[in-house]
């Protein structure tokens, strides 16, 4: 029941933009890789930088958004970080339709994606803590994470066959369309959004300080702190090892690419199953168990990857591995996006998302290389094992007491005493 009241009318519109500009996302998932090597015919070493470096860069450049967003009204940034996507993505099809597309614009367009990607996701976080009452906050996070899902499982396959019958261009049209959409979406929330800062106070000068106001909020927060490092090196280890199993599956074990499409999109319906699950979970057993619990099987799946072998019996082994996993992930994904909202002041939520999203796209590229150098040594197998098994080790940095009540919340408190 508690998962399906209505949030009202303008996160209604919010959801439906996130929805649209997500499934474009996934529709056009891995289109410039393929753009790189069917258009322009790049080898690995092009390829490997577009992936590691567009994302990198992009993390690099987001570090002087989050102040600067901050002080800003959140949805005009939401709407220009969409609108600066759907004109990126629009240069491709301009440049690729007059013949002159080249590796220098897909790495510019995919850094400047990645850093609106940031922006906007950051911004989002604020707007939804404005939006919804902090009770709907875990029912609202948990519609995020069953959309992501649903995208996720959709939208690969799609993308496959239009990308199969038309190219990979289209897929990039599709992308830059739904960004647009979610821009007329975020628009259309309407409304009064107050001002970060009072109209007739001037306006905050932008200091370098204000670039580290979010790390410096994560380390000082006795739960976030943990939850930042476990957060980061689960997502940077399961990312990690993708593209390794993409090399075992199809070059090594020889299966199929529709096979090995079909492997990684059905278990995400264990993603819909656990954001369903989760309100219910922690309406029943209480957020902080639920937390723990969830994120400790999350990092035990791993591992089974590193035993899959040929034939059907290998392509059931991946999809269960799979589907525990990710199943883990949408319980615990939902619960942790909103005890890190609950504990972060509202003047401080972009800064510290922005700091987040920064970390771990970082840390996702270096240990997407080091797990890539390893596997050259070692094989695909062994470098999957060895993430498996460091992953197992990230349960012990989960929070172990249930400290609820967030800092910014219990200083007042004090000072009143």
């Amino acid at each position: 029941m508690m998962a399906r009241r209505s949030l009202g009318r303008q996160f209604g519109w919010l959801w439906a933009a996130y929805a649209i500009s997500t499934l474009g996302t996934w529709l056009a998932f891995d289109a410039f890789p393929l753009i790189a090597i069917l258009v322009l015919h790049l080898g690995a070493t092009e390829v490997s930088l577009l992936a590691a470096a567009g994302p990198a860069v992009a993390a690099a450049v987001a570090l002087p958004l989050g102040p600067w967003v901050e002080l800003r009204r959140k949805r005009p940034v939401m709407v220009g970080m969409d609108l600066v996507r759907f004109a990126a993505l629009t240069s491709v099809v301009v440049a690729y339709a007059l013949g002159r597309l080249g590796f220098a614009q897909l790495l510019v367009v995919a850094v400047v994606v990645g850093a609106a990607d940031i922006a906007f996701a950051a911004a989002g976080g604020a707007c939804l803590k404005a939006l919804v009452r902090r009770e709907d906050l875990l029912v609202a996070n948990g519609r995020f994470e069953a959309t992501t899902w649903t995208a996720t499982m959709i939208g690969p396959p799609l993308g496959g066959a239009a990308i199969a019958l038309f190219g990979p261009v289209l897929t990039v049209v599709a992308n830059a369309v739904s960004f647009l959409l979610s821009a007329v979406g975020i628009r259309a929330i309407g409304g009064h959004e107050p001002r970060s800062t009072p109209a007739e106070a001037p306006r905050p000068r932008l200091r370098v300080a204000d670039v580290f106001e979010g790390w410096r909020h994560i380390l000082a927060d006795s739960a976030l702190r943990p939850l930042f490092v476990n957060t980061v090196l689960v997502n940077g280890l399961i990312m990690a090892t993708a593209p390794l199993l993409a090399v075992l599956m199809l070059g090594h074990l020889g299966f199929a690419p529709w096979q090995y499409a079909l492997a990684i999109a059905v278990p995400c319906a264990g993603g819909l199953i656990g954001s369903r699950l989760a309100p219910r979970l922690v309406e029943r057993f209480g957020r902080h168990r639920v937390m723990l619990t969830s994120g400790t099987l999350r990092a035990a799946w791993l591992f089974g990857l590193a035993f899959v072998g040929p034939g059907t019996a290998g392509l059931v082994l991946v999809m269960a591995v799979e589907l525990g996993l990710i199943t883990c992930m949408g319980v615990f994904n939902p619960v942790f996006a909103t005890h890190r909202l609950e504990r972060t002041p509202q003047d401080r939520i972009v800064r510290t998302l922005t700091a987040w999203s920064v970390t771990s796209k970082a840390t996702i590229a270096a240990l997407t290389a080091l797990c890539g150098l390893l596997a050259g040594i070692t094989g695909p197998r062994t470098a999957i094992a060895i993430a498996g098994l460091l992953i197992m080790t990230t349960p012990l940095l989960l929070p172990r007491h249930d400290d609820h009540a967030p800092r910014h919340e219990r200083e007042p408190a004090r000072k009143r005493t």
